[in-house]
């Protein structure tokens, strides 16, 4: 090929990877805020406007954003309703309740709370925890300032219609559980009614090198803001605000999902 062909093809190879367009990287669709994050910050970060982030995420322009809060980077096509909630009495059926049990509580004082959530697409849902009717009052806040600041949390009961797909019940918010503290005979608060579960895959407990839930060792970073992970200065203070422990304070061992009103 004589080299002056040669030199016009491979300017024209140039000239057609210079002018040919750039794919752009997909723009990320939500934003866990970090501590000392303002609207304006994010909205700078991502080239969007603090009055924007306000509107799509339905919070007050002028308001403190909380840390570990999620926000949406674009406009929702629905927007989010404003928190509900209910508290009803359960059935033996609805908790499993087995008379020879010896369960410290009965299922006359078990209460089912319904509360608004926001799952980790950003889907709204409706969804449940049990908890002793002594504590529902107090649950509801914690869920009440959860949903308002905007925290997602993945998925809660019933799990037949909130995610249907999912198998392993590892992911669930859950409350009350007829069970004993793992490796022991003692009651769990769970088995009290007087401690809830949040995001368990995302907020692990470590015990020795014992790891609950399996496969969920990447979260033990907790210098980490991923979506659906607590931190002390972020969700944990709805908690810690109404009255509850946390296990993410403990020094025997981590249990950054547990809540509980007696810090067991």
């Amino acid at each position: 090929m004589p080299k002056r062909l040669v030199a016009a093809v491979l300017s024209a190879l140039l000239i057609a990877v210079f002018l040919t367009p750039v794919r752009a990287m997909a723009a990320p669709a939500w934003h866990v805020v970090r501590p000392d994050e303002t609207l304006s910050y994010i909205g700078a970060k991502y080239g969007i406007s603090a009055r924007n982030l306000a509107a799509w995420n339905q919070i007050p322009l002028n308001a403190a954003i909380q840390p570990d809060a999620v926000l949406r980077l674009n406009r929702p096509a629905v927007l989010l309703p404003p928190f509900q909630s209910k508290i009803l009495p359960v059935t033996a059926g609805e908790v499993n309740w087995k008379p020879g049990s010896g369960c410290p509580v009965i299922p006359g004082n078990l209460r089912k709370l319904w509360v608004s959530y926001i799952d980790f697409n950003g889907t709204y849902h409706v969804g449940s925890v049990v908890v002793r009717y002594d504590v529902a009052r107090q649950a509801q806040q914690i869920f009440r300032i959860l949903y308002n600041w905007r925290f997602r949390i993945m998925a809660m009961a019933p799990m037949r219609v909130n995610m249907p797909a999912q198998s392993n019940m590892a992911v669930v918010t859950a409350g009350y559980n007829c069970r004993s503290v793992g490796g022991t005979k003692v009651w769990s608060e769970h088995a009290s009614g007087t401690a809830i579960d949040i995001n368990p895959f995302q907020n692990p407990m470590l015990r020795g090198r014992s790891l609950s839930p399996a496969n969920s060792a990447f979260y033990l970073n907790r210098s980490r803001y991923l979506i659906g992970m607590i931190h002390r200065d972020g969700a944990a203070r709805a908690f810690l605000w109404n009255g509850f422990h946390w296990g993410g304070r403990w020094t025997s061992l981590k249990d950054y999902m547990h809540f509980s009103l007696t810090n067991r």
